[in-house]
């Protein structure tokens, strides 16, 4: 496009009595031969946007740089419509809200110098500074952006497929079709309900939270299968989904049918002949090669379904509770777990399993009596709420029955207290803190139960019927690939190692996400829920899903760059089938060919970059965000050099993951909370997305260090975009090998991570990386 530059500075909020506004305002033309540069008292307010749109419509304005408040805020004032490029120039909260604005004194800074004598009197230099720096930054990112054109698939099917017929599918397909959108609900089992349908009763969901209530899985059930919009596939499950969100290719089958399909092999070997572990790289080796010269592996199934999007609703199945032998299980009869409490109870009275009496006396276990406190794995919330609802069956089949539930940890979240308190209320029912150190086998067949370290402060022993352990529930994506994916990375979702096989991709932000866009998971197959929250999770999921097809239809993302219009663009000319986009991205959004050749597929994409900051030879692009765009923003710095001053002022730049970074620098400028003045800010939309040439052309340019702020990884790990952070941290090796090349010390780049709330740590974080710059000296490259 033709642009037409407008350059708008605000000078409220303090902005105009901290600056130089007139000397930054000649900036723009003086530099940049932008002829249009106007000043206003309240840019975000009706006069100020009138101001813009003037020279919109009269002098043919359409690109727009304002600098005032932060891109964070006034999104919608400042929307000119999808014709005009609008950039943002944050002088605000990160310039003068959180840096000194008194004057220097003279003699007092290097910085002190003649460049002072030239700005208005009682102006901070170095506040001047920062905002000229940013100002130019703004100006040459509204140069390198173009207008992006949405991605729009030929067809787009708005169906909805859910899979799983429990409490979690039901749910989600009836809310789903309830708004008008067709669905296909299939379950692997003949009849519907899942779990649900086999419980005697089930925790309460409304209040006074205190009583059992009769399971609601039937009218779920009802209202399904009445419903005209909802058609209901039994005996059936997914055997292979291809293509992306909106063109979803899906080829059902009936359990235990065999389709062939020609699948990626998947790599089964972790350890080389020696016994040491495979890297990353040496897998990833093995993977091509076994997959070599198969360009067919990804091929649609012409007979498959078209779906929209994909609801995973699969619930859950019962711990393998073999291994818990020391607590009598698989020894003794009567020693069972909680899903076969449930499976008695709901035939009737409970009896014994050994001889079928009835179990009048019964002890509920919640930890595996380890060295420490942990219950069993998979346990949660709700497996406590369980051992309270089994404790009131075994009272509810016999007036002078017992049952006592021995705990580490008992969880009743919200209203649930409520019925903790109820259950407390039993007479019948005794509960208590405590260790089971040994279960032994009476003559009868009863069990004798020795617990330690309660609440009594002594040993008891417990004679008891039968004793039942909470073992816990295990997403059925642990595993188990389920959604059958014929994607480049696997059939499943890829082990981030965070969420032990639930479905989730992001276990703070975005819930019902998945690490596949346009597959949603909803129930316990995300996390452990109660069935009350399984309906409140499949209603989540039913939304996600309906935002999905409507955003693939009108070609824009989904998440978490909910309406971004842009989409990876690849220079295939240049590229050299290394495979480390396709390799690397965190949503299998890029397949590839028999030759490694990146095949694309923009419905999947989430926007991060990762593919861009992977790529040696820098051929990925987005409209609005390039390797070119942060490489001349950071050229667009003025780096101070020693003909001007002695000594030579410092300049680091931070490249800011604009998820969790930029949000904390922003609301440290907002508590007035001050750092080091020779930072400048480059929001960054992952540190994914970081290219190594962006740091070595930072280094040889002059610039004396560069600090990356991106979200937490490892075991906090928030990362919006699945391993964005990570994967930077081990690129860490190739910025170590160019300040080598360089003959750069290494400290002069470093990654922090922070998370949103984190503001209070960031002139910490940031002071002490320019005190190490300035140990370590000033880049010998600057004025080069």
């Amino acid at each position: 496009m033709d642009k037409k530059y407008g350059v708008y500075i605000c000078t409220g909020c303090g902005i105009g009595d901290a600056l130089d506004i007139e000397r930054l305002s000649k900036l723009p033309q003086k530099e940049y031969n932008v002829e249009i540069c106007k000043t206003h008292g309240f840019c975000c307010g009706p006069e100020g946007v009138d101001l813009i749109k003037k020279d919109i419509e009269g002098e043919g304005v359409n690109a727009i740089i304002v600098a005032g408040c932060s891109p964070r805020v006034n999104q919608d004032v400042f929307d000119f419509g999808s014709d005009k490029i609008v950039e943002r120039v944050n002088l605000r909260e990160q310039v003068v809200w959180c840096h000194d604005l008194a004057p220097v004194e003279a003699g007092e800074d290097a910085e002190a110098s003649e460049a002072e004598s030239a700005l208005k009197e009682g102006v901070n230099l170095h506040t001047q500074f920062i905002a000229e720096d940013y100002l130019r930054m703004g100006i040459v990112k509204a140069q390198k952006s173009e207008l992006p054109e949405p991605y729009l698939l030929e067809t787009v099917s708005k169906k909805i497929l859910v899979m799983g017929g429990g409490i979690s599918g039901l749910t989600a397909a009836i809310e789903a079709a309830n708004t008008g959108y067709e669905v296909t609900l299939v379950e692997k089992e003949s009849s519907l309900g899942g779990y649900a349908a086999k419980l005697r009763k089930q925790i309460p969901m409304s209040n006074p939270f205190t009583d059992l209530q009769a399971p609601i899985i039937q009218e779920k059930i009802k209202a399904v299968e009445s419903h005209p919009k909802i058609e209901i596939k039994t005996n059936t499950v997914v055997a292979r989904i291809a293509g992306e969100p909106g063109d979803f290719t899906v080829t059902l089958k009936a359990p235990g049918e065999t389709i062939e399909f020609d699948v990626p092999q998947l790599v089964t070997q972790t350890h080389d002949e020696e016994g040491k572990e495979l890297t990353k790289e040496q897998t990833d080796e093995l993977y091509n090669e076994l997959n070599k010269g198969r360009a067919d592996i990804l091929t649609f199934d012409p007979n498959g379904e078209k779906f929209g999007a994909v609801i995973l609703a699969t619930g859950w199945k019962p711990y393998d509770a073999s291994e818990f032998e020391n607590l009598g299980f698989g020894k003794y009869q009567n020693v069972i777990t909680n899903v076969m409490m449930e499976e008695l109870a709901a035939n009737g009275r409970i009896t014994r399993p050994s001889d079928g009496k009835e179990a009048k006396s019964v002890v509920f276990i919640q930890n595996p009596n380890g060295d420490d406190d942990s219950d069993f794995p998979f346990a949660s919330s709700v497996t406590s709420l369980v051992a309270l609802k089994q404790a009131k069956y075994v009272r509810e089949d016999s007036s002078d029955a017992k049952a006592y539930v021995i705990y580490q940890h008992m969880r009743t979240p919200g209203l649930y207290e409520n019925f903790y308190k109820s259950m407390q209320q039993d007479d019948g029912i005794f509960l208590t803190k405590g260790k089971v150190s040994s279960i032994t086998e009476e003559g009868d067949g009863s069990l004798a139960v020795e617990v330690d370290d309660n609440l009594l402060g002594e040993k008891i022993r417990i004679n008891v019927d039968m004793a039942v352990l909470a073992t816990g529930m295990v997403p059925t994506t642990k595993d188990d690939a389920i959604v059958n994916l014929a994607y480049r990375q696997g059939p499943g979702f890829r082990d981030i190692g965070q969420f032990d096989g639930y479905a989730d991709s992001n276990f703070i932000c975005f819930p019902y996400e998945t690490q596949r866009t346009g597959i949603y998971a909803a129930g316990c197959v995300r996390q452990t829920l109660t069935m009350a929250d399984c309906v409140e999770d499949a209603t989540g999921a039913a939304l996600k899903a309906i935002q999905c097809v409507e955003s693939v239809n009108r070609g824009v993302a989904v998440h978490p760059r909910s309406g971004d219009l842009t989409y990876p663009d690849f220079f295939f000319q240049r590229c050299t089938q290394c495979k480390r986009c396709t390799e690397e991205c965190p949503f299998g959004a890029l397949d590839d060919d028999e030759k490694g050749t990146p095949k694309p597929n923009p419905a999947r994409c989430r926007r991060c970059g990762t593919c861009m900051g992977a790529c040696p030879e820098r051929i990925i692009n987005f409209a609005d965000y390039s390797i070119d765009m942060i490489g001349s923003m950071i050229k667009a710095i003025e780096g101070p050099t020693e003909d001007d001053y002695d000594p030579v002022p410092l300049r680091v730049i931070v490249l800011v993951g604009e998820n969790d970074a930029y949000p904390a620098i922003d609301m440290a400028g907002m508590n007035r909370l001050k750092y080091s003045p020779y930072v400048r800010f480059i929001p960054v939309r992952c540190l994914g997305s970081v290219n190594t040439v962006w740091i070595k052309d930072a280094l040889s340019s002059g610039l004396d260090g560069i600090l990356l702020l991106g979200c937490q990884f490892g075991d906090d790990y928030q990362c919006h975009f699945v391993k964005g952070s990570e994967l930077c941290d081990r690129r860490m090796e190739n910025v170590a090998e160019t300040l080598k090349s360089l003959a750069l010390e290494p400290e002069r780049v470093e990654l922090k991570q922070v998370s949103i709330t984190d503001y209070d740590k960031i002139p910490e974080i940031i002071n002490k990386f320019v005190e190490a710059i300035d140990e370590v000296g000033p880049n010998p490259f600057k004025g080069f």
